[in-house]
């Protein structure tokens, strides 16, 4: 779907997008106070950071569901990736100093064994109709588990402590671009990889006879088979997928923004892969609508940060809360979302 059709099919979303640009603006204008000073480009570099995992594993959910299989594990594997690539790269140093080599080489152990599992995990859901469901929260309820026992194996303890993160791309012409050559070429490479995936998959999706394919698995997967395609293994190729980027999206959350892995509570991944659901909710499915709302979701998740840096005196204990108000607000208010009709439904081929 195009921009423009986009437009026509949706007015009353792009006014009210408009309308809620336009209010934010006069209300900083009016007020003329310390708010202006909220909109930095530093806030922006920050945001876009905190939203690459959240997008990642929001494009790897709405790949998988567009197929017909919803992939509610997406938390698990992001924690899965998270500790493996800080594991992987601390264990390759010789438990030495980690250097910016060994960190991506824990970025591509983390996706490979995050590719691997997933493989397993499609098989149970797929080939022997486990309740997907229940099959995701065992794969979150595992990922709690393995996070904090894998950092005490090899840290002794529950967290990692600093390992160091990737370092920014500084592309010498482009970064010098006002504006934006500070925000995307000289900064975090991953927000660069996401955008570039992020754009890549609506191409997938909807230019490409693939993701035709992939939308029919999840809409009409008889039809599908009529005309001669496996429904099965196109499934099986967006569930793979899926886990992949959220095992990707966990190595960045450890490699390209806290630099450490938290084993306590939640985890270091905190609910971000139930955030990323709600991404592509919001976004309709639309790989460019899930980053533009993982985004916002980042931005909230930043407001801390940069109140801070602005003066404004708020308890860090109710910034913290932001991002999870918003998502209550998306659930609640934003009903407009079709998922795909056969989601959940395992299909048997009659050929």
């Amino acid at each position: 779907m195009s921009v423009t059709s986009y437009a026509r099919t949706h007015p009353s979303r792009i006014g009210a997008l408009v309308a809620l640009t336009v209010l934010t603006g006069v209300v900083l204008v009016w007020h003329d106070s310390g708010l202006a000073r909220l909109l930095t480009l530093g806030y922006l570099e920050r945001s876009l950071r905190a939203a690459t995992p959240i997008a990642l594993v929001a494009i790897g959910g709405l790949i998988a569901e567009k197929s017909g299989v919803f992939n509610i594990g997406v938390e698990g594997f992001m924690i899965f990736g998270a500790v493996n690539a800080l594991a992987a790269a601390y264990l390759v140093s010789g438990n030495g100093e980690v250097t910016q080599m060994h960190l991506w080489i824990g970025l591509v152990v983390a996706v490979v064994i995050s590719a691997v599992l997933t493989t397993f995990f499609a098989i149970l859901m797929i080939r022997y109709e486990a309740d997907q469901i229940v099959a995701g929260l065992a794969v979150w309820f595992i990922g709690l588990g393995f996070g904090p026992f894998t950092a005490i194996l090899i840290w002794d303890s529950r967290n990692s402590g600093t390992v160091g993160r990737i370092g920014n791309l500084d592309l010498p012409l482009l970064s010098e671009i006002p504006v934006v050559g500070p925000v995307f070429f000289d900064t975090s490479p991953f927000i660069l990889l996401t955008i570039i995936v992020a754009v890549a998959a609506w191409v997938f999706l909807y230019r490409t006879r693939y993701g035709y394919w992939l939308q029919a698995a999840g809409e009409n997967p008889e039809a599908l088979d009529t005309a001669g395609i496996n429904v099965n293994r196109v499934r099986y190729a967006a569930v793979i997928f899926s886990g992949t980027m959220a095992g990707l999206a966990g190595a960045v959350l450890t490699l390209g923004v806290t630099g450490n892995f938290i084993g306590s509570g939640m985890t270091v991944v905190d609910g971000r892969g139930w955030i990323g659901i709600v991404a592509y909710l919001f976004g309709n499915y639309n790989p460019i609508g899930a980053f533009l709302a993982a985004l916002l979701f980042g931005a909230m998740d930043m407001l801390q940060i940069q109140f801070q840096t602005i003066g404004v005196p708020l308890p860090s204990s109710l910034v913290d809360l932001f991002p999870y108000v918003v998502v209550i607000l998306v659930l609640t208010f934003y009903g407009s979302t079709r998922m795909p009709s056969r989601v959940g439904e395992p299909y048997e081929s009659e050929q």
